[in-house]
Protein backbone atom coordinates (compact mmCIF):
# COMPACT_ATOMS: atom_id res chain seq x y z
CA UNK A 1 0.00 0.00 0.00
CA UNK A 2 1.15 3.65 -1.02
CA UNK A 3 1.80 5.91 1.85
CA UNK A 4 -0.48 8.12 1.07
CA UNK A 5 -3.14 5.29 1.05
CA UNK A 6 -1.97 4.25 4.12
CA UNK A 7 -2.38 8.04 5.96
CA UNK A 8 -5.50 8.38 4.04
CA UNK A 9 -6.73 5.08 5.74
CA UNK A 10 -5.39 6.51 9.31
CA UNK A 11 -7.64 9.23 8.43
CA UNK A 12 -10.45 7.78 8.27
CA UNK A 13 -10.12 5.18 11.30
CA UNK A 14 -8.42 8.29 13.47
CA UNK A 15 -11.30 10.30 16.01
CA UNK A 16 -11.14 13.94 14.99
CA UNK A 17 -10.56 16.87 17.40
CA UNK A 18 -13.84 18.40 16.22
CA UNK A 19 -16.96 16.33 16.41
CA UNK A 20 -18.43 18.15 13.70
CA UNK A 21 -16.04 16.87 11.17
CA UNK A 22 -16.87 13.14 12.12
CA UNK A 23 -21.01 14.14 11.71
CA UNK A 24 -20.59 16.10 8.50
CA UNK A 25 -19.03 12.71 7.05
CA UNK A 26 -21.55 10.91 8.81
CA UNK A 27 -24.40 13.28 6.82
CA UNK A 28 -22.06 12.84 3.26
CA UNK A 29 -22.16 8.60 4.16
CA UNK A 30 -25.86 9.21 4.09
CA UNK A 31 -26.43 11.50 1.85
CA UNK A 32 -25.04 9.49 -0.73
CA UNK A 33 -26.83 6.07 0.70
CA UNK A 34 -30.09 7.95 0.18
CA UNK A 35 -29.37 9.86 -3.14
CA UNK A 36 -28.18 6.32 -4.76
CA UNK A 37 -31.21 3.82 -3.26
CA UNK A 38 -33.73 6.84 -4.62
CA UNK A 39 -32.15 6.59 -8.38
CA UNK A 40 -32.21 2.80 -8.48
CA UNK A 41 -36.27 2.04 -6.76
CA UNK A 42 -37.10 5.44 -8.89
CA UNK A 43 -35.06 4.43 -12.31
CA UNK A 44 -36.27 0.99 -11.97
CA UNK A 45 -39.98 1.79 -10.71
CA UNK A 46 -39.99 3.65 -14.39
CA UNK A 47 -38.24 1.11 -16.21
CA UNK A 48 -41.41 -1.60 -14.99
CA UNK A 49 -43.99 1.04 -16.13
CA UNK A 50 -42.52 1.80 -19.71
CA UNK A 51 -41.52 -2.21 -19.89
CA UNK A 52 -45.65 -3.07 -18.88
CA UNK A 53 -46.68 -0.52 -21.17
CA UNK A 54 -44.72 -1.53 -24.30
CA UNK A 55 -45.57 -5.40 -23.51
CA UNK A 56 -49.20 -4.69 -23.56
CA UNK A 57 -48.99 -2.16 -26.71
CA UNK A 58 -47.60 -5.25 -28.41
CA UNK A 59 -50.61 -7.44 -27.55
CA UNK A 60 -53.05 -5.00 -28.23
CA UNK A 61 -51.76 -3.36 -31.40
CA UNK A 62 -49.97 -5.08 -34.75
CA UNK A 63 -46.40 -4.96 -34.67
CA UNK A 64 -46.60 -3.58 -38.83
CA UNK A 65 -49.67 -2.30 -40.20
CA UNK A 66 -49.69 -1.71 -44.20
CA UNK A 67 -51.99 0.46 -46.18
CA UNK A 68 -52.56 1.97 -49.45
CA UNK A 69 -52.62 5.28 -50.96
CA UNK A 70 -55.78 6.59 -52.58
CA UNK A 71 -56.56 3.54 -54.76
CA UNK A 72 -58.35 0.75 -52.82
CA UNK A 73 -56.48 -2.18 -51.69
CA UNK A 74 -58.15 -4.98 -53.71
CA UNK A 75 -55.13 -6.98 -54.10
CA UNK A 76 -54.83 -7.29 -50.36
CA UNK A 77 -54.81 -11.40 -50.49
CA UNK A 78 -51.83 -11.53 -53.13
CA UNK A 79 -49.89 -9.04 -50.82
CA UNK A 80 -51.02 -10.89 -47.55
CA UNK A 81 -49.30 -14.23 -49.11
CA UNK A 82 -46.11 -11.98 -50.49
CA UNK A 83 -46.18 -10.59 -46.36
CA UNK A 84 -46.09 -14.32 -44.70
CA UNK A 85 -42.90 -15.39 -46.69
CA UNK A 86 -41.14 -12.13 -45.65
CA UNK A 87 -38.59 -13.13 -43.64
CA UNK A 88 -38.97 -12.43 -39.44
CA UNK A 89 -42.40 -12.24 -40.57
CA UNK A 90 -45.14 -14.14 -38.22
CA UNK A 91 -48.36 -13.40 -39.46
CA UNK A 92 -50.58 -10.65 -41.38
CA UNK A 93 -54.17 -10.38 -41.52
CA UNK A 94 -56.10 -7.58 -43.61
CA UNK A 95 -58.53 -5.22 -41.47
CA UNK A 96 -61.20 -2.58 -42.53
CA UNK A 97 -61.66 -0.15 -39.44
CA UNK A 98 -63.88 2.95 -39.80
CA UNK A 99 -65.41 5.16 -36.66
CA UNK A 100 -69.11 4.69 -35.80
CA UNK A 101 -71.76 5.68 -33.53
CA UNK A 102 -73.06 2.29 -31.30
CA UNK A 103 -76.83 2.96 -29.58
CA UNK A 104 -78.47 0.21 -27.40
CA UNK A 105 -79.04 1.83 -23.48
CA UNK A 106 -76.38 4.63 -23.52
CA UNK A 107 -74.29 5.57 -26.91
CA UNK A 108 -71.25 5.90 -27.66
CA UNK A 109 -68.54 7.01 -30.49
CA UNK A 110 -66.25 3.69 -31.40
CA UNK A 111 -64.08 2.44 -33.98
CA UNK A 112 -65.64 -0.69 -35.46
CA UNK A 113 -62.58 -3.17 -37.02
CA UNK A 114 -63.55 -6.35 -39.66
CA UNK A 115 -60.92 -8.68 -39.27
CA UNK A 116 -60.36 -11.67 -41.16
CA UNK A 117 -61.97 -14.69 -37.95
CA UNK A 118 -59.08 -17.18 -39.23
CA UNK A 119 -55.83 -15.22 -38.97
CA UNK A 120 -56.67 -12.01 -37.19
CA UNK A 121 -55.81 -14.54 -33.58
CA UNK A 122 -52.37 -14.64 -35.01
CA UNK A 123 -51.61 -11.28 -34.93
CA UNK A 124 -53.97 -9.61 -32.21
CA UNK A 125 -53.66 -11.99 -29.35
CA UNK A 126 -55.48 -11.05 -26.72
CA UNK A 127 -58.48 -11.40 -29.50
CA UNK A 128 -60.77 -14.19 -28.96
CA UNK A 129 -62.46 -15.11 -32.02
CA UNK A 130 -64.29 -18.23 -31.29
CA UNK A 131 -67.58 -16.96 -30.57
CA UNK A 132 -67.64 -14.84 -33.96
CA UNK A 133 -66.75 -18.15 -35.41
CA UNK A 134 -69.82 -19.47 -34.76
CA UNK A 135 -72.20 -17.22 -34.74
CA UNK A 136 -70.87 -16.57 -38.62
CA UNK A 137 -71.34 -21.11 -38.93
CA UNK A 138 -75.06 -20.23 -37.19
CA UNK A 139 -75.98 -17.40 -39.61
CA UNK A 140 -75.23 -19.37 -42.55
CA UNK A 141 -78.13 -21.62 -41.36
CA UNK A 142 -80.37 -18.89 -40.23
CA UNK A 143 -80.31 -16.06 -42.56
CA UNK A 144 -82.36 -13.99 -40.29
CA UNK A 145 -80.25 -13.48 -37.47
CA UNK A 146 -77.78 -10.81 -36.90
CA UNK A 147 -74.52 -10.88 -37.49
CA UNK A 148 -72.37 -10.61 -34.66
CA UNK A 149 -70.01 -8.45 -32.75
CA UNK A 150 -67.56 -8.66 -30.25
CA UNK A 151 -66.99 -5.38 -27.82
CA UNK A 152 -64.60 -4.13 -25.15
CA UNK A 153 -65.58 -4.39 -21.45
CA UNK A 154 -65.23 -0.65 -20.92
CA UNK A 155 -67.36 -0.04 -24.01
CA UNK A 156 -70.12 -2.62 -23.12
CA UNK A 157 -70.17 -1.57 -19.74
CA UNK A 158 -70.83 2.18 -20.78
CA UNK A 159 -73.35 0.66 -23.45
CA UNK A 160 -75.06 -1.78 -20.68
CA UNK A 161 -75.07 -4.40 -22.70
CA UNK A 162 -73.81 -8.21 -22.19
CA UNK A 163 -73.65 -11.31 -23.95
CA UNK A 164 -76.70 -12.09 -26.35
CA UNK A 165 -77.80 -8.39 -25.93
CA UNK A 166 -78.28 -6.17 -29.26
CA UNK A 167 -76.54 -2.66 -30.26
CA UNK A 168 -77.71 -0.65 -33.18
CA UNK A 169 -74.47 0.43 -35.11
CA UNK A 170 -74.44 3.38 -37.17
CA UNK A 171 -72.14 4.35 -39.69
CA UNK A 172 -71.50 7.67 -41.32
CA UNK A 173 -70.73 5.94 -44.47
CA UNK A 174 -74.07 5.19 -46.02
CA UNK A 175 -75.41 6.26 -49.16
CA UNK A 176 -76.90 9.23 -51.08
CA UNK A 177 -80.64 8.97 -51.77
CA UNK A 178 -83.10 11.87 -53.29
CA UNK A 179 -83.74 13.03 -49.57
CA UNK A 180 -80.17 13.53 -49.16
CA UNK A 181 -77.19 11.53 -47.18
CA UNK A 182 -78.71 8.29 -45.30
CA UNK A 183 -75.95 6.82 -42.74
CA UNK A 184 -76.02 2.91 -43.13
CA UNK A 185 -77.16 1.30 -39.64
CA UNK A 186 -77.72 -2.41 -38.86
CA UNK A 187 -78.42 -4.06 -35.69
CA UNK A 188 -75.35 -6.45 -34.08
CA UNK A 189 -75.91 -9.13 -31.57
CA UNK A 190 -72.98 -8.75 -28.91
CA UNK A 191 -71.34 -12.18 -29.50
CA UNK A 192 -68.10 -11.90 -26.96
CA UNK A 193 -65.82 -9.55 -24.86
CA UNK A 194 -62.43 -9.46 -24.94
CA UNK A 195 -60.51 -7.19 -22.30
CA UNK A 196 -57.14 -6.11 -23.25
CA UNK A 197 -55.65 -4.58 -20.46
CA UNK A 198 -55.01 -0.90 -21.98
CA UNK A 199 -58.84 1.23 -20.74
CA UNK A 200 -58.32 2.85 -24.34
CA UNK A 201 -59.03 0.12 -26.52
CA UNK A 202 -61.35 -2.05 -24.20
CA UNK A 203 -63.56 1.35 -23.75
CA UNK A 204 -63.61 2.18 -27.51
CA UNK A 205 -63.10 -0.94 -29.78
CA UNK A 206 -65.68 -2.90 -31.24
CA UNK A 207 -64.92 -6.08 -33.74
CA UNK A 208 -67.07 -7.35 -36.61
CA UNK A 209 -66.12 -9.83 -39.57
CA UNK A 210 -64.53 -8.81 -42.65
CA UNK A 211 -67.49 -10.01 -44.88
CA UNK A 212 -70.24 -8.07 -42.39
CA UNK A 213 -67.58 -5.00 -42.88
CA UNK A 214 -67.58 -4.95 -46.54
CA UNK A 215 -71.62 -5.45 -46.44
CA UNK A 216 -72.26 -2.51 -44.17
CA UNK A 217 -69.82 0.18 -45.55
CA UNK A 218 -71.01 -0.88 -49.25
CA UNK A 219 -67.36 -1.99 -49.87
CA UNK A 220 -66.17 -4.55 -52.71
CA UNK A 221 -63.96 -7.17 -52.49
CA UNK A 222 -61.55 -4.79 -50.48
CA UNK A 223 -59.75 -4.03 -46.99
CA UNK A 224 -58.48 -1.23 -45.61
CA UNK A 225 -55.17 -2.16 -44.67
CA UNK A 226 -53.17 -5.68 -43.58
CA UNK A 227 -51.74 -5.81 -40.22
CA UNK A 228 -48.48 -7.67 -39.47
CA UNK A 229 -46.91 -9.06 -36.42
CA UNK A 230 -43.13 -9.79 -36.97
CA UNK A 231 -41.21 -12.43 -34.49
CA UNK A 232 -38.80 -9.74 -33.09
CA UNK A 233 -40.14 -6.71 -32.16
CA UNK A 234 -37.25 -5.04 -32.37
CA UNK A 235 -36.94 -5.48 -36.09
CA UNK A 236 -40.25 -4.18 -37.12
CA UNK A 237 -38.49 -1.33 -38.22
CA UNK A 238 -36.33 -2.93 -40.72
CA UNK A 239 -39.06 -5.53 -41.92
CA UNK A 240 -41.42 -2.76 -42.68
CA UNK A 241 -38.75 -0.84 -44.72
CA UNK A 242 -37.58 -3.69 -46.52
CA UNK A 243 -41.76 -4.36 -47.00
CA UNK A 244 -42.32 -0.48 -48.61
CA UNK A 245 -38.85 -1.42 -50.71
CA UNK A 246 -40.24 -4.40 -52.61
CA UNK A 247 -44.14 -3.37 -52.92
CA UNK A 248 -43.47 0.34 -53.42
CA UNK A 249 -45.89 3.30 -54.27
CA UNK A 250 -48.84 3.84 -53.72
CA UNK A 251 -48.05 1.59 -50.26
CA UNK A 252 -47.03 2.64 -47.44
CA UNK A 253 -46.65 0.98 -43.71
CA UNK A 254 -46.28 2.38 -40.28
CA UNK A 255 -44.60 0.35 -37.00
CA UNK A 256 -45.41 0.43 -33.85
CA UNK A 257 -42.31 2.57 -32.53
CA UNK A 258 -43.72 4.92 -35.10
CA UNK A 259 -47.33 4.45 -33.77
CA UNK A 260 -46.16 5.16 -30.27
CA UNK A 261 -43.46 7.40 -30.50
CA UNK A 262 -44.55 10.10 -28.71
CA UNK A 263 -45.63 8.80 -25.92
CA UNK A 264 -42.43 6.33 -25.36
CA UNK A 265 -40.37 10.20 -26.18
CA UNK A 266 -42.55 11.48 -23.19
CA UNK A 267 -41.60 8.50 -20.87
CA UNK A 268 -37.78 8.84 -21.68
CA UNK A 269 -37.88 12.43 -21.50
CA UNK A 270 -39.39 12.05 -18.09
CA UNK A 271 -36.83 9.04 -17.31
CA UNK A 272 -34.51 11.59 -17.86
CA UNK A 273 -35.69 14.27 -16.03
CA UNK A 274 -36.16 12.40 -12.72
CA UNK A 275 -32.32 10.82 -13.09
CA UNK A 276 -31.04 15.00 -13.40
CA UNK A 277 -33.78 15.39 -10.52
CA UNK A 278 -32.18 13.07 -8.23
CA UNK A 279 -29.00 13.36 -8.73
CA UNK A 280 -29.27 16.70 -7.50
CA UNK A 281 -29.68 14.60 -3.85
CA UNK A 282 -26.09 13.00 -4.63
CA UNK A 283 -24.37 16.54 -5.60
CA UNK A 284 -25.95 18.10 -2.13
CA UNK A 285 -23.89 15.23 -0.57
CA UNK A 286 -20.81 15.83 -2.29
CA UNK A 287 -20.97 19.16 -1.46
CA UNK A 288 -20.75 17.62 2.38
CA UNK A 289 -17.48 15.39 1.36
CA UNK A 290 -15.96 18.80 0.06
CA UNK A 291 -16.53 20.74 3.15
CA UNK A 292 -15.61 17.57 5.15
CA UNK A 293 -12.34 17.01 3.49
CA UNK A 294 -11.19 21.38 3.78
CA UNK A 295 -12.61 21.09 7.84
CA UNK A 296 -9.88 18.29 7.73
CA UNK A 297 -7.49 19.72 5.82
CA UNK A 298 -8.00 23.20 8.16
CA UNK A 299 -7.45 20.38 11.11
CA UNK A 300 -4.41 18.77 9.54
CA UNK A 301 -2.65 21.69 9.03
CA UNK A 302 0.44 20.28 11.04
CA UNK A 303 0.30 17.09 10.10
CA UNK A 304 0.27 17.97 6.22
CA UNK A 305 3.52 20.36 6.53
CA UNK A 306 5.58 17.88 8.15
CA UNK A 307 4.49 15.42 4.99
CA UNK A 308 5.48 18.14 3.14
CA UNK A 309 9.20 18.64 5.53
CA UNK A 310 9.54 14.75 5.43
CA UNK A 311 9.02 15.12 1.07
CA UNK A 312 5.92 14.06 0.36
CA UNK A 313 4.90 16.12 -3.05
CA UNK A 314 1.78 17.61 -3.97
CA UNK A 315 0.79 14.59 -5.39
CA UNK A 316 0.77 12.14 -2.65
CA UNK A 317 -0.89 14.81 -0.59
CA UNK A 318 -3.58 15.49 -2.68
CA UNK A 319 -3.98 11.55 -2.68
CA UNK A 320 -4.33 11.27 0.36
CA UNK A 321 -7.67 13.23 1.21
CA UNK A 322 -8.91 12.26 -2.46
CA UNK A 323 -8.92 8.31 -0.98
CA UNK A 324 -10.30 9.56 2.02
CA UNK A 325 -13.43 11.69 -0.22
CA UNK A 326 -13.68 8.61 -2.46
CA UNK A 327 -14.18 6.30 0.34
CA UNK A 328 -16.99 8.03 1.93
CA UNK A 329 -18.29 8.22 -1.24
CA UNK A 330 -18.05 4.70 -2.30
CA UNK A 331 -19.52 3.38 0.99
CA UNK A 332 -22.34 5.68 0.29
CA UNK A 333 -22.63 4.79 -3.01
CA UNK A 334 -22.60 0.32 -1.60
CA UNK A 335 -24.78 0.87 1.02
CA UNK A 336 -27.42 3.06 -1.43
CA UNK A 337 -27.08 0.23 -4.32
CA UNK A 338 -27.78 -2.71 -1.84
CA UNK A 339 -30.78 -0.63 -0.33
CA UNK A 340 -31.90 -0.05 -3.47
CA UNK A 341 -31.59 -3.73 -4.80
CA UNK A 342 -32.99 -4.76 -1.92
CA UNK A 343 -36.48 -2.57 -1.78
CA UNK A 344 -36.44 -3.40 -5.78
CA UNK A 345 -36.25 -7.02 -5.26
CA UNK A 346 -39.21 -6.62 -2.45
CA UNK A 347 -41.34 -4.32 -4.51
CA UNK A 348 -41.17 -7.00 -7.18
CA UNK A 349 -42.03 -10.17 -5.16
CA UNK A 350 -44.28 -8.63 -2.45
CA UNK A 351 -46.31 -6.06 -4.65
CA UNK A 352 -47.56 -4.11 -1.62
CA UNK A 353 -47.92 -0.68 -3.38
CA UNK A 354 -51.34 -0.70 -4.84
CA UNK A 355 -52.36 1.47 -7.61
CA UNK A 356 -56.09 2.40 -8.51
CA UNK A 357 -57.12 0.09 -11.71
CA UNK A 358 -59.51 2.90 -12.67
CA UNK A 359 -55.96 5.64 -12.91
CA UNK A 360 -53.18 3.56 -13.95
CA UNK A 361 -53.33 0.06 -16.31
CA UNK A 362 -51.52 -1.59 -13.58
CA UNK A 363 -52.46 -2.32 -10.06
CA UNK A 364 -49.53 -2.49 -8.71
CA UNK A 365 -46.35 -0.39 -8.80
CA UNK A 366 -44.15 -2.80 -11.62
CA UNK A 367 -40.45 -3.04 -11.04
CA UNK A 368 -38.16 -3.68 -13.64
CA UNK A 369 -34.26 -3.38 -12.94
CA UNK A 370 -31.70 -3.12 -15.38
CA UNK A 371 -27.18 -3.92 -14.77
CA UNK A 372 -26.90 -0.80 -16.75
CA UNK A 373 -28.73 1.81 -15.03
CA UNK A 374 -27.06 0.63 -11.74
CA UNK A 375 -23.99 0.71 -13.34
CA UNK A 376 -24.70 3.82 -15.23
CA UNK A 377 -26.26 5.58 -11.17
CA UNK A 378 -23.55 4.05 -9.26
CA UNK A 379 -20.74 5.65 -11.93
CA UNK A 380 -22.36 8.74 -11.44
CA UNK A 381 -22.55 8.91 -7.79
CA UNK A 382 -18.78 8.03 -7.91
CA UNK A 383 -17.87 10.41 -10.34
CA UNK A 384 -19.28 13.37 -8.74
CA UNK A 385 -17.61 12.36 -5.23
CA UNK A 386 -15.00 12.15 -7.07
CA UNK A 387 -14.96 16.34 -8.24
CA UNK A 388 -16.15 16.60 -4.95
CA UNK A 389 -12.43 15.76 -3.46
CA UNK A 390 -10.51 17.49 -6.31
CA UNK A 391 -10.90 21.33 -4.64
CA UNK A 392 -9.99 20.14 -1.05
CA UNK A 393 -7.13 18.28 -1.97
CA UNK A 394 -5.46 20.94 -4.12
CA UNK A 395 -5.74 23.43 -1.20
CA UNK A 396 -3.54 20.47 0.95
CA UNK A 397 -1.28 20.49 -1.76
CA UNK A 398 -0.61 24.06 -1.81
CA UNK A 399 -0.29 24.38 1.86
CA UNK A 400 3.21 26.34 3.28
CA UNK A 401 4.25 24.09 5.69
CA UNK A 402 6.93 26.87 7.17
CA UNK A 403 3.84 28.35 7.39
CA UNK A 404 1.40 25.82 8.89
CA UNK A 405 4.03 24.72 11.57
CA UNK A 406 4.54 28.17 12.74
CA UNK A 407 0.44 29.02 13.06
CA UNK A 408 -0.11 25.31 14.15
Amino acid sequence: MGVEFFIGRRYLRSKQKQAFISFTTFLSVAGVTVGVMALIVVIAVMAGFESDLKSRILNVDAHITLQRHMSPFTDYRKVDEMIEKTPGVESATPFIETQAMLSASGNSAAIIKGVDLQSVGRVIKYLKTDSLIEHSKMRQKDQNSKPGIVLGKGLADYLGVVVGDSVQLISPRGILTPIGHVPAMRQFQVVGLFESGMYEYDRSLGFISLQDAQSLLRMRDEVNGIEIRVKNVDQAGSIREELIKTLGFPYWAKDWMQKNHNLFAAMKLEKTVMFIILVLIVLVAAFNIASTLYMMVMEKKKDIAILRAMGATDKQIRRIFVFKGMVIGLIGTILGGSLGLILCSLLSHYRFIELPSDVYFVSTLPVQLQAFDVIRISLAALIICFVATLYPARQASRLNPAEAIRNA
